[in-house]
Order: C-alpha cells, then sequence, then structure tokens
C-alpha cells in the first residue's frame, strides 16, 4: 500500500494538469528505507511527448548524487497518461527500474466516467505489474518547539 499525504498527491495532478498535453514525470524522495514519500520533485519530461516520458539523463543524475547526499531513495516515481487510463504501458514496465518504488500514474484523461482524472499506483518487479491500494492522509502534524514563552 502507498501512504501519501494530500498535498503530494495535489502537487502531483497539478504537475499533470500544467504540462498536459504532455506527459507530465517526477519522484518523490523520501528517507532510505522508510516508504515515505516526503520531498516532491517535478522533473521536465525531455521527451515532450503527450505519449511518451523521459528524465533526462543529467537531470537523473543530479537528482540521484543529490538523494545520495540526503541519504534518500525514490519512493514514488510518477508520470502521466494524458489520452488513456492510469495504467503502466509496456514502455513503463520496460522503464521500470526501481524495484522498491511506488510508481504513480495520474491519467488526465477521463477513462472512466469518474471524475476530470484517476491516481493508481502499482509495484512493478520483474515485468510484472501489482496494483496497491492508495492511503492518503492529511500531513503530519509538526509538534510546537518547548521553547516558546
Amino acid at each position: 500500500m502507498l501512504t501519501i499525504t494530500r498535498d503530494l498527491v495535489d502537487r502531483i495532478v497539478a504537475h499533470a494538469r500544467k504540462d498536459h498535453p504532455d506527459e507530465a514525470c517526477g519522484v518523490i524522495a523520501g528517507p532510505a528505507g522508510s516508504d515515505r514519500p516526503e520531498r516532491f520533485v517535478p522533473m521536465p519530461n525531455a521527451a515532450m511527448s503527450p505519449t511518451f516520458y523521459e528524465f533526462d539523463s543529467g537531470d537523473l543524475l543530479r537528482l540521484y548524487r543529490d538523494m545520495d547526499d540526503r541519504d534518500e531513495e525514490p519512493v514514488v516515481v510518477y508520470h502521466s497518461h494524458t489520452a488513456t487510463e492510469a495504467y503502466p504501458s509496456r514502455t513503463d514496465v520496460s522503464l521500470a527500474s526501481e524495484p522498491n518504488a511506488h510508481y504513480v500514474l495520474v491519467s488526465t484523461a477521463d477513462t472512466d466516467g469518474l471524475g476530470e482524472f484517476q491516481f493508481r499506483s502499482y509495484r512493478i518487479q520483474d515485468g510484472e505489474i501489482t496494483e496497491e491500494e492508495v492511503r492518503i492522509v492529511d500531513a503530519p502534524e509538526i509538534p510546537a518547539t518547548p521553547d516558546a514563552p
């Protein structure tokens, strides 16, 4: 199951809508080994295509170095589909190189009659696609500091 904050969901959907009709893509990093998506990292779609996304290799290298410096890993890898449902294509499966990541797909096409977008998450391991439940939670509260007078 993917547990993700409402803020991160809203940011992914906003990115998908902003880049429409091209596919949007990005990563949500989190502390290594935590399975907690925390840091939203929208990436430019180097393909600039309505049917395909591609991370620029230089951007991706910088992202992985930055995550390494912060002791983070890609918890969510996301992209949008602009004319089809939120389900991984054969190309999406072939590009899925992070076995522990949640692959989130947002469709900006109303393919199911349920609204203006779909938000779904999958695990993709060894070419096998498994849809998982998405649990959307409010942002965690930050406790007040005790040093206030």
